[in-house]
């Protein structure tokens, strides 16, 4: 039986055609040696001894080379005479238990024998005190217990809020060494608090722990590296709103102005925090997002789930429908602690299944309201990521041609 009404049973599914949207283009060429010349600055240098064990921290997040980077800090490191060891820093990801953990760094090729350095991968954390708002700081005990902490990752907007200091060291200091305990304290407090309750965190944990550096990483549209920046410590809370402010005008983004039906191939984790981003769909599972600039989009049809999300579907309820076959990939129970633990169980929520690509277009368009079914404005990406090349339909061709940072790929039809 049809979930598509009677009524519409004459509405077709539109043919689409390529698109390329054009973003900039500069990035690192040789991220080995951007990397050597960060570390190799005399603040930098001075911060490690011989002999002193240091603690990586990795996330959770898809990173362009991320493996490459981990692996050349390694190497530089022992060519210091110090003993780096790698601590997955990503809260409650993994199904909130360390071989989960480990998994999921596998995934991205940060293992003992890649990377030339072991895992200590457990959930245990040591407390901090109190932070000046009353927030109870801890982190992962192995790092505390370590000479000194690096934490190596990608600054970027959040998902769920706006702060001068969003995703990026502080909030890998914080929410991710925290692991499944701190990463649910500090939820609890709601991500209205983010923006002053990270950076304030964070700072506790500089204060507290050995963090010595953090290297930060900006990539532009193409999940390519802009750049990669060796912040000492003192300057981390300093120096990341600026990095923030420069990963926030590398973003992609969808350039029309109406959608009517967005169709993702895929989400997940390693993709975006919210497993779609909200700063390219302007939707989270709880509300739209505040000051969206993008287009406005009446519906989404997600078609699956990441492998590299490793069964997680957190966000999957920001999404109208998704195809039945995705539901037998999604790992509940990683889902579910991802989406309590963040204070978000409206992420987890499964929305309307349809059989097929082609039923859920038609479902999607004819739940849309107000908009000329003979011609749709229909998008197809691949995921929140990628957004070089996408598929329009036939009614946003026009639109395609006129702007300055578009370009039709083929006239005809896939």
């Amino acid at each position: 039986m049809s979930i598509i009404p009677p009524s519409e049973h004459a509405l077709k599914v539109p043919a689409m055609y390529r698109v390329r949207q054009l973003f900039d283009t500069d990035e690192i060429t040789d991220i080995g040696q951007a990397l050597r010349d960060e570390l190799h600055r005399a603040e930098i240098r001075a911060l490690v001894r011989p002999g002193m064990r240091v603690a990586l921290l990795c996330g959770s997040r898809g990173i362009h080379q991320i493996a490459e980077i981990v692996k050349t800090v390694v190497s530089i490191l022992r060519e210091w005479g110090a003993q780096p060891f790698i601590v997955p820093a990503m809260g409650s990801h993994g199904n909130a238990n360390a071989a989960g953990q480990q998994e999921v760094l596998a995934g991205y090729g940060i293992t003992e024998e890649a990377v030339r350095a072991p895992i200590v991968s457990h959930m245990e954390v040591q407390e901090l005190g109190a932070s000046p708002s009353g927030l109870n700081v801890c982190v992962d005990r192995a790092a505390y217990e370590a000479d000194l902490i690096i934490p190596i990752g990608r600054v970027k907007p959040h998902t769920d809020f706006s702060g001068h200091i969003e995703s990026g060291l502080c909030k890998m200091l914080t929410i991710g060494l925290g692991n499944h305990e701190g990463c649910s304290r500090l939820h609890r407090f709601g991500f209205e608090a983010f923006a002053s309750l990270i950076p304030e965190a964070a700072a506790h944990v500089i204060a507290h722990a050995r963090v010595g550096f953090g290297v930060a990483i900006v990539e532009i549209a193409y999940e390519k590296t802009y750049l990669v920046r060796a912040v000492p410590a003192s300057r981390i809370l300093e120096e990341e709103p600026g990095l923030l402010k420069t990963a926030r005008a590398l973003m992609p983004s969808i350039q029309f102005k109406e959608i009517d039906l967005l169709v993702i191939d895929e989400i997940g984790k390693n993709i975006s925090g919210a497993g779609m981003d909200p700063n390219i769909t302007g939707r989270t599972a709880k509300r739209p997002l505040a000051n969206f600039q993008g287009p406005r989009i009446q519906r989404i049809l997600v078609q699956g789930l990441s492998p590299d999300s490793h069964g997680n579907a957190c966000g999957i309820g920001a999404a109208d429908f998704m195809l039945a076959s995705m539901y037998g990939r999604i790992d509940l129970q990683a889902t579910y602690i991802n989406c309590v633990t963040s204070g978000t169980p409206e992420s987890g929520q499964i929305p309307i299944q349809v059989k097929d690509l082609d039923e859920g277009i038609l479902a999607g368009l004819s739940s849309c309201a107000g908009i000329n079914q003979s011609a749709p404005r229909v998008v197809r990406i691949p995921n929140t990521l990628k957004l070089g090349d996408i598929l329009v339909s036939e009614a946003l061709l026009e639109e395609a041609r006129l702007h300055p940072r578009m370009e039709i790929l083929d006239d005809s039809p896939v």
